[in-house]
């Protein structure tokens, strides 16, 4: 049974960890400018983080199940100094997405910190905790876009990753001394351990649906926060880095709802509130289409968009912690790295579309991917299991 001093202090190191993969979003502009690349071409590295998360979560994450997650834990935090000092340190261009791919990789410690809660939690608060957690996972998010556009703006790029390799070589400290250890329950190999992934994939269709759903959601909120870096970027706004890492601050209302929407999904149908987060997405895609000039529309938008996400995102993953107890971190492997492809993808299409149309089309592009979403909820809704 987890104490509150616990989630909390889980919740704290999932946000500081998690941020490593967002740090790069808002210094998309100096790394080109440094560089002597577009703002698009260098936004690379943005996709190029989640896709090594994506690879993380598939070939680390795992390994919970099978070797201690305290331990585990440390050692991946301590690849993740190893990495980020590689960005801070990087010549080329070539070099810095080497490294952001690893960056990526190393930074799923939050996925192996969210199944140690819901292992250690009980049916009746488990999606209060895992909510909790999610809070500090979506503070660590904003905060990291706010801090790094500040850092960026006044010490320049390199500075945060060297910031942020110091704040990993803290938190190793702090876990080492408070985490609880955990014991296995895989007593296979790793081939083994791999291959009843693609059993669980076949025979649960609750974790087709999640995942399905949490791909798209994951493309909508990643590519958002991509491109609204060139939005602010470019007439009429002409933001520097320090302004536009200011507005994920705006986002921390979808933090305050994580807990709410856990408690929610604790309930006996908690996929009704997926259908609260598809409309918070499209009111929100309607608020910036509407924006121009108009920065409370924006404002008021990425409110409601991390909101929605949150939503989509607590809900989900609550569903797949109760179906198979022994078997959390590969469902969550599962889950999660489905879910960071849709990132990967997600921001790599939101620049794209930024080139060929601007934010008219990046708009109307993500609308359709809600109602896609909404399409595939109906689909699964019609089915009994």
């Amino acid at each position: 049974m987890l104490k509150r001093i616990d989630i909390l202090l889980m919740a704290f190191c999932t946000g500081l960890i998690v941020a490593n993969i967002y740090y790069c979003q808002p210094l998309v502009i100096l790394i080109a400018k440094d560089f002597n690349l577009t703002e698009s071409y260098a936004g690379r590295i943005t996709y190029l983080t989640q896709i090594g998360y994506a690879l993380g979560l598939f070939l680390l994450v795992p390994l919970g199940d099978m070797f201690e997650r305290k331990k585990q834990i440390l050692v991946i935090t301590g690849m993740a100094i190893v990495a980020l000092l590689s960005a801070a340190l990087a010549k080329s261009f070539f070099l810095l997405e080497v490294a952001s791919v690893f960056i990526g990789a190393c930074s799923i410690v939050p996925q192996l910190i969210l199944p140690l809660a819901a292992n250690l939690s009980t049916d009746e608060n488990r999606g209060a905790n895992i909510g909790a957690i999610m809070s500090g996972l979506l503070v660590g998010i904003l905060a990291s876009r706010a801090v790094s556009g500040s850092i960026g703006f006044w010490l320049g790029w390199r500075a945060m990753y060297y910031i942020a390799a110091a704040i990993c070589a803290l938190l190793i400290l702090l876990m080492a001394k408070r985490f609880p250890k955990s014991i296995p329950s895989f007593k296979g190999n790793y081939k083994e351990l791999m291959g009843s992934m693609f059993s669980y994939i076949k025979h649960q269709p609750v974790l087709r649906e999640t995942s399905i759903i949490n791909f798209l959601a994951f493309a909508i909120i990643s590519a958002f926060w991509t491109t609204m870096v060139l939005f602010l970027a470019n007439p009429p706004f002409n933001f520097q880095t320090l302004q536009i890492g200011l507005f994920g601050i705006a986002g921390a209302a979808g933090a305050l709802a994580a807990p709410l929407v856990g408690k929610l999904s604790d309930g006996s149908n908690p996929r009704k509130n997926l259908m609260i987060g598809f409309i918070l997405q499209i009111v929100s895609i309607a608020l910036f289409y509407f924006t121009k000039s108009h920065l409370y529309l924006f404002v008021i938008g990425i409110v409601l968009i991390d909101i929605g996400q949150q939503a989509i995102h607590v809900t989900n993953q609550t569903r797949i912690y109760t179906l198979i107890p022994e078997a959390r971190n590969r469902l969550n492997t599962i889950f999660m790295s489905v879910s960071f492809i849709g990132a990967s993808c997600g921001s790599a299409l939101g620049l794209y579309l930024w080139d060929k149309g601007g934010w008219n089309l990046f708009c109307y592009g993500m609308a359709a991917i809600i109602l896609l979403n909404i399409l595939i909820y109906k689909y699964y809704g019609k089915k009994k299991y």
